[in-house]
Order: structure tokens, then sequence, then C-alpha cells
């Protein structure tokens, strides 16, 4: 499994018009080819009066599965460089589906080119990026007279709290970067003078939003 990685919110939109040209781009998260091709036959089927609807997608985590499809514009003008921007904004697990209506002016093959790039920047802008960062679910178990101390730790450290449940002992999870369960581990013991266990219940990622500016918006 990756430790992190950069894919899109679930799903947005955008318009551009470009010459005329109304430029829609709908953007969408999947992991799989089969989400994918249901994608992009959803949008071809809400535009199905559309002049083109062209698409691309990247998945997996070393992008084994990657696919561009012109849909009836010029070989090589709108999906490849679509796929070209996801590569370039280094995003996995993504799908973007370009509908162009056309407004009566011919862009030629260069224009397309920038039109069907500009448009799906546009749609992965108005969509957001997110960081999924890999991490470990830790657990930390121990006395009542230890949470007030452990708690305002935990609190104020760079490890995210999860939950805390009430039992007959006080267990607190929190989310620990992968690589930071050993120091995670021996902070709490020193913490609790080792009168606290420790344990390792999975991994999970966290998406953190990615703040857009300058070319990484391009």
């Amino acid at each position: 499994m990756l430790t992190s990685y950069f894919t899109v919110q679930t799903s947005g939109n955008s318009e551009t018009v470009i010459q005329k040209s109304r430029f829609l781009a709908y953007v969408k998260r999947v992991t799989t080819e089969e989400e994918a091709q249901a994608f992009i036959e959803e949008i071809k089927k809400k535009h199905w009066d559309a002049s083109h609807n062209c698409s691309a997608y990247l998945i997996g985590e070393n992008d084994l599965i990657q696919k561009a499809n012109d849909d009836g514009e010029p070989s090589g003008t709108a999906g490849v460089p679509m796929l070209e921007v996801l590569k370039k904004r280094n995003l996995k697990d993504t799908c973007v589906v370009v509908t162009r209506y056309f407004g009566g002016i011919k862009l030629g093959g260069g224009g397309l080119i920038r039109a069907y790039s500009a448009a799906c920047s546009a749609g992965i802008n108005a969509t957001g990026v997110v960081e999924r960062k890999l991490s470990t679910v830790c657990s930390a178990v121990f006395d009542y007279t230890l949470l007030g101390k452990i708690e305002n730790e935990v609190r104020s450290s760079s490890f995210l709290l999860k939950e805390i449940t009430y039992e007959e002992k006080v267990t607190l999870t929190c989310y620990v970067q992968a690589g930071e369960e050993e120091s995670f581990e021996n902070w709490i013991a020193d913490l609790s003078s080792g009168q606290a266990e420790t344990a390792r219940l999975g991994v999970e990622y966290l998406e953190t939003e990615v703040k857009l500016t300058g070319k990484e918006r391009e």
C-alpha cells in the first residue's frame, strides 16, 4: 500500500466556454475500471445530444489501468491531453469526462488540446484534491487516574485522536502515521510510566484537503 497519494474529492463538475463551445467537465473518484466505465456511460446518457463526450482515467497504485477516449474528436486532441493532466497533477483513482457542445468555431488540433486540457483542469479544481495518508490505528488502555495527563498530551501532539472509550479502563485510540507506530508506543509508555497497554488495530487512509494555488491549478 502507498504511504500517501493524491486523488480528487468524491465528485464535482465545472463549465468552461472557449470560442463559443461549451466544455462541461465531470470528475469522480473511482477505484475500479468498472466504476470508471459506468461513470462515463452515465455522463454520455445525460448528454446524449452533445457533440462529444471525451474521457480519461487513471486507476491503481502504479497507474496500471489508464485509458483515454477522444469520442470523435481528432485523434490525440482530447482524451490523451486529459490523461496527461491527471498524470501531471499526480492524481490516482480519478476519472474525468469532458462534454463538448460545439459552438460553430473550429479550434484546430492545438486549440482542441489546450481546450480539453483547460476544461479537465477546471473540473479538477472545482472538485478539489485531497492527499490520502496511510495511518495505523493504535490504542492505549490505562487506568482513569492517567486520563487527564495522557489525553492532554495526545491532543497537543502530532497524533490524531480518534476516540476515547470509557469502560472498566480508558481506551484511547489514535491515528498514527505509517512508520511512527513504535514512536507512539514508546511515547505512551513514557507518559504512563509503563502502565498503559498499547496495540495496533489496523490501517486506514486519512484525507487532507490540498489547497491549490498557482501552477498546481493548471
